[in-house]
């Protein structure tokens, strides 16, 4: 039964953290947006009432980006990407530690708080089999303020649109258009 339970687990993670497929096929279709350029703003993320206490970490969102904001034991505030590789799970649930790391809460990853680079893969029990099957790779660190009440943070405000032009606009709604708007 346990080894039942870990492949079905090895076989989740696997089938929803592979590369995408890549097709040859390009639609010149006017449904395809157009990628915009790179654009850094800073934008509010969280109020500075909400703002953890030295050696824990939030969440919050900038730009429509999941960000984790981690204040290290001296008081310093970083903000990194909120999406702890292999599987996805939330950086900010992560302990923040003494050495300028936050440590993925489930498989044990430490991600550097100034540079959002890997320090220890995936050190042991089921994060050491999981990390094994993936290369180590970061998450993104961005630069933060404090302004008018809120901790801003700098990100590229079109990098979510720019995802999402990968992807056809929407499909048809029940009135046959695609952009979802009522006549």
């Amino acid at each position: 039964m346990k080894l039942f339970i870990f492949a079905s687990l090895v076989a989740t993670v696997a089938a929803f953290t592979g590369t995408s497929l890549k097709t040859g096929v390009k639609s010149s279709s006017l449904l395809n947006m157009k990628v915009l350029p790179s654009k850094l703003t800073y934008v509010p993320c969280i109020s500075l009432k909400d703002l953890p206490k030295p050696g824990f970490a939030t969440s919050g969102v900038a730009g429509g980006l999941a960000i984790c904001i981690a204040v290290d034991p001296k008081g310093s505030v970083y903000a990194l990407g909120d999406k702890c590789p292999p599987v996805n799970q939330p950086l900010s649930f992560g302990k923040v530690n003494d050495d300028g790391t936050i440590e993925d809460p489930v498989l044990g990853t430490k991600f550097s708080l100034k540079t959002g680079d890997v320090v220890d893969w995936c050190p042991q029990g089921i994060g050491k089999v999981i990390g094994s099957l993936f290369d180590p790779i970061g998450v993104n660190s961005y630069r933060v303020r404090q302004k008018a009440g809120t901790l801003q943070v700098q990100v590229d405000v079109n990098a979510k649109t720019n995802f999402e032009s990968n992807y056809w606009s929407g499909a048809l709604d029940a009135q046959g258009k695609a952009n979802g708007k009522y006549y």
